[in-house]
């Protein structure tokens, strides 16, 4: 199942499905976890509703250097524990935006990544039990300034400004994503990253035992499990695709306010 979010024209926030139906993509609203309201089996089409960010995370733990590829396209070494750093709620953008970057920057890059959404509160998990804690997965952006990043030695500049973490438009629920399956960054429909998440250094189970170790992660919360190489810069306009093979396609644009 592919659960989405989402505003109808009457300004309900509903919870749905997102499927095919006679070769069409459609929102069928029904009950989800992530879903205020419920209304049956009504179907509309996801280019004439608001899709919303597929959860609401009290904060997205990210994983740096998680592809050895991308740890040498960016002259650093391959971390020996996972590389941990946050995005708060105000970063969170969603699917069809379009996200105003910082103005004055000469270098903001696309990351493509897997985020893994938490579907129960937990703590102190076992890599081994960590499957039973995982709602579900969704394409996500980890949009990174460096002009800061490169100057700073928390991050908050450089990874946490408005708009920093596109997600969605949907969580696939564990069924649907393969162990080779591939993330792949287009930029106005040019591929610029393609790699299988196997080639990931740190395995899902294994952030989630290292970060529930420090702190408790809440439902909706997401964890962004790095990105492989070919990371680059985006420019005024650009539309951005962050697809995940049989999890969902994540479109938005960027504006640079002086651009």
């Amino acid at each position: 199942m592919r659960r989405v979010r989402f505003r109808d024209s009457a300004g309900n926030v509903r919870g749905g499905r997102w499927t095919v139906r006679d070769g069409e993509e459609v929102v069928t609203a029904a009950a989800g976890p992530y879903g205020r309201i419920a209304f049956g089996d009504e179907t509309f089409d996801p280019d004439e509703v608001d899709v919303l960010a597929p959860c609401e995370p009290t904060k997205i733990v990210c994983v740096g250097r998680n592809y050895a590829d991308h740890a040498d396209e960016r002259d650093e070494e391959i971390p020996d524990r996972p590389l941990l750093f946050l995005k708060t709620p105000n970063t969170v953008a969603t699917h069809n935006s379009t996200v105003t970057l910082p103005a004055g920057k000469e270098r903001i890059e696309h990351e493509a990544e897997l985020g893994v959404v938490i579907g129960e509160q937990c703590r102190n998990v076992d890599a081994a039990t960590a499957d039973d804690v995982i709602a579900g997965y969704t394409p996500f952006n980890d949009l990174s300034n460096r002009d800061d990043q490169d100057r700073e030695q928390n991050w908050v500049r450089g990874k946490a400004f408005d708009g920093a973490a596109p997600m969605g438009p949907v969580i696939a629920t564990p069924e649907h994503l393969a162990d080779d399956a591939t993330i792949e960054a287009r930029v106005n429909g040019e591929v610029r990253q393609s790699e299988s998440i196997d080639k990931m250094i740190f395995s899902i189970p294994e952030l989630i035992e290292e970060i529930t170790t420090y702190m408790t992660l809440e439902p909706g919360d997401v964890i962004a499990t790095g990105t492989p190489e070919g990371v680059g810069p985006l420019s005024d306009g650009d539309e951005v695709e962050i697809e995940i093979d049989d999890v969902g396609t994540l479109r938005h644009s960027v504006r640079f306010p002086d651009g």
